[in-house]
């Protein structure tokens, strides 16, 4: 497995997914945003942090751009978690899927938000072959959520 990872700068913690955070909390999602919490594996306490949320023939997905990161390792542990919108809640259950089931994501992924994404896919846009495509899939996690009813 990959360890691909990319952390965030000084900006992107203290404005950006604060400033994204705070409106999504509010009920404005920004491109499809959400906060995500999920319970740290270790801690057991709710960690929360902004994502986009993919919607790709009707199954929704979470993409992790930066790679490898705290998220994902409690998504592993935690098999699902809590989707928020303003007050609207929806809790989940994940399933990782496969590196090579994530070309097809990745790419509707990066159409969507690779302006604000596309800086942590080392040079691999939407139009991208399908084989720089499964290059990459190792370093981004996907996951496929299911809403719990």
């Amino acid at each position: 497995m990959s360890t691909h990872v990319q952390k965030p700068g000084w900006l992107t913690v203290n404005v950006l997914n604060r400033t994204v955070a705070w409106l999504t909390r509010r009920g404005l999602s920004v491109w499809g945003s959400r906060v995500l919490a999920v319970r740290g594996r270790k801690s057991g306490q709710w960690r929360t942090t902004p994502v986009n949320l993919l919607t790709v023939d009707g199954q929704q997905y979470l993409v992790a751009p930066r790679g490898h990161v705290q998220w994902t390792h409690n998504m592993r542990a935690a098999g699902g978690g809590e989707l928020h919108l303003g007050k609207h809640v929806d809790e989940f259950t994940a399933t990782e899927i496969g590196d090579d089931d994530k070309p097809l994501l990745l790419r509707a992924y990066l159409k969507r938000w690779k302006a604000e994404v596309g800086a942590f896919f080392n040079g691999v846009g939407p139009d991208s072959s399908e084989t720089e495509l499964r290059r990459i899939a190792p370093d981004h996690p996907v996951f496929r959520i299911e809403i719990r009813k």
